[in-house]
């Protein structure tokens, strides 16, 4: 992680579990973090949950990363306060499941997924790649995916309604983006991070499911393959990633 040192990495979603254990996981390994979600009074407590000589390196920021405008904003800013972005850990990611797909009187909550799991990939990855690109820098963006853009799962408590399709929809454009990256004469990495069920805030009763013997993962889990693949030597790619809980049948 050596030439990481005092490098910036945007992570949105920042708030809570994975975004969250990810930004303080970045911090304490050197990184200037800049970490963004609606929820700006829950970064700031994440901030006041590091250590008192990390958290002038841990620089929270409002932001709807579903607004297109707010996300060219808020890069603009980190362009104008730090210099760039060096990395972009893309995890703002929501499910509304429960109710069947082809059943939806509604298709609000269908339009809020896939602006959240797909379209703001989108714009998080055009500011941050042409940030790293203006600059020559041979930078790393990490999406946080699912197995359920590999596989539609059957789910035994519901379905997921458009969230695996949103998420097949990353595992292509994750492919799209390292072909486009090399063919513009870079060598900016992108790397897909699939997990299986992991205890976080994305569903309700999450915690139930692991006492009624689902396995999950922790935030914790998530945040090590991030470190691992940031940890790399510069010429190897990890182009997907998929860790699942022991034991889980999906």
């Amino acid at each position: 992680m050596e030439r990481w040192q005092n490098k910036v990495a945007v992570v949105t979603g920042a708030s809570a579990g994975i975004g969250a254990a990810t930004a303080a996981d970045l911090v304490k390994n050197g990184f200037i973090v800049v970490a963004l979600a609606r929820r700006e009074e829950r970064l700031r407590q994440n901030q006041s949950a590091l250590p008192a000589n990390l958290q002038s390196r841990y620089h929270p920021r409002k932001c709807d990363v579903t607004n297109e405008g707010e996300v060219k904003d808020t890069f603009a800013w980190i362009e104008s306060n730090f210099g760039g972005t060096d990395v972009l850990i893309n995890n703002a990611g929501i499910i509304s499941g429960g109710v069947d797909l082809s059943g939806l009187d509604n298709t609000q909550s269908v339009r809020n997924t896939l602006e959240t799991n797909t379209m703001s990939v989108v714009y998080c990855v055009r500011e941050a790649f042409n940030s790293m690109k203006k600059r020559n820098f041979n930078g790393h963006i990490v999406i946080i995916n699912s197995i359920a853009g590999h596989k539609v799962p059957i789910m035994p408590f519901g379905s997921l309604n458009i969230y695996p399709a949103s998420k097949f929809a990353v595992t292509a454009m994750v492919e799209t983006y390292r072909q486009e990256f090399a063919n513009a004469g870079t060598k900016v990495k992108v790397t897909s991070i699939s997990p299986g069920g992991v205890l976080t805030e994305i569903m309700p009763n999450m915690e139930a499911r692991r006492e009624a013997n689902h396995p999950l993962l922790n935030s914790e889990d998530v945040s090590n393959a991030v470190l691992y693949v940031l940890g790399t030597p510069p010429h190897v790619q990890v182009h997907e990633l998929t860790i699942k809980p022991v034991g889980e049948k999906i």
